[in-house]
């Protein structure tokens, strides 16, 4: 009689612990990463005030953000609609090095420079979205192989930096700082942000992006098509990574060889980080602005904190350890909810 009598508290102890220890997992999922930020915030204005919490820091802060906001915000469609592309850092190379050869080389005037490199990246994300849908080569394979065969090409059209006869305008782009003394880019990132936030929460498109993502053959049932919805992500994704690689370049004063080919672990460190945000393993754009920001803090206070250079890959590589084992944690107690 005793140990059944002792037996009921217990269970019924073990059921109601079990769904608040989930919720707090979930929590932690789910706001660990901007915890961590506010942390990071807050520890490094404490031990470094006059360095770190200041207005220019700030803005040099939101500035070294800015590129790779820009490049993993187009990595977050395709991740989105279930694929991923490892050509982006790539992407944005090329299209750097040839929008300096489009100027120097070729004499073009910078708008039409400009609106050619763009072309080139969405007709690169086309055809990586090509072969992975009409082809069916997997993701990987297909954006990797396009990638290295970007680099070849790039190597033979310039071995060597571009910078002769690049314009001080087109260097202006990056360097300039119109409003309140913040740059350029940092208003590009805004504007970029923005658009494909709207375009990913707003419209029909949007709705079948995230269909595709979520289950593609239902999505596929519903009337979806989904080799267009697929196109359309790596297009956007070629899109930002020859943004940031113009940027890059204008940054640079140079068209130079792999200088983009950085951001690709950068961007996926970004938005696993982000899906680990506020949704249960969801990639969106505004959780990848928040991955972006810790990772631009996390180098900023390595930074000022004099660590050694080797400390920043190994922040890169454990950030992105860490927020691709939030985002598991979030999806799984997400579908046991």
């Amino acid at each position: 009689m005793t140990s059944s009598t002792t037996a009921a508290p217990e269970r019924a102890t073990a059921r109601t612990g079990a769904p608040m220890r989930r919720a707090i997992l979930v929590f932690v999922s789910r706001y660990a990463t901007l915890i961590g930020l506010l942390a990071m915030i807050f520890f490094f204005s404490i031990n470094a005030p006059d360095t770190f919490f200041s207005r220019a820091n700030f803005i040099n802060i939101l500035s070294q953000a800015s590129l790779t906001a820009i490049i993993a915000a187009g990595l977050t469609y395709t991740l989105v609609v279930g694929e991923f592309d490892l050509s982006i850092g790539y992407v944005g190379s090329f299209v750097g090095l040839m929008v300096a050869g489009f100027m120097a080389k070729a004499g073009l005037p910078i708008p039409v420079a400009i609106g050619l490199a763009l072309l080139i990246g969405i007709g690169l994300g086309l055809v990586n979205g090509t072969l992975v849908t009409k082809v069916r080569i997997n993701a990987v394979i297909a954006t990797l192989g396009v990638g290295t065969m970007l680099s070849g090409i790039g190597f033979s059209y310039s071995a060597f930096p571009i910078a002769m006869g690049i314009p001080r305008a087109f260097t202006n782009i990056a360097l300039g700082r119109p409003l309140f003394g913040i740059p350029n880019p940092v208003f590009v990132m805004i504007a970029v942000l923005a658009v494909l936030w709207i375009i990913l929460n707003k419209t029909e498109m949007g709705q079948r992006m995230q269909a595709v993502g979520s289950n593609i053959e239902a999505a596929r049932l519903s009337g979806i098509r989904v080799d267009r919805v697929k196109m359309f992500a790596f297009s956007v994704a070629g899109f930002c990574a020859a943004l940031t690689g113009i940027l890059l370049t204008s940054l640079l004063g140079s068209g130079t060889l792999g200088a983009a080919d950085g951001y690709l672990l950068d961007a996926f460190a970004a938005v696993f980080l982000g899906s680990a945000t506020m949704r249960e393993g969801q990639f969106h754009i505004l959780g990848t602005l928040v991955g972006v920001l810790v990772l631009a803090v996390g180098f900023n206070g390595l930074s000022i904190f004099g660590a050694p250079t080797y400390f920043q890959p190994i922040f890169k590589g454990g950030v992105l350890v860490l927020a691709v084992g939030l985002s598991t944690l979030a999806r799984r107690y997400a579908a046991q909810a």
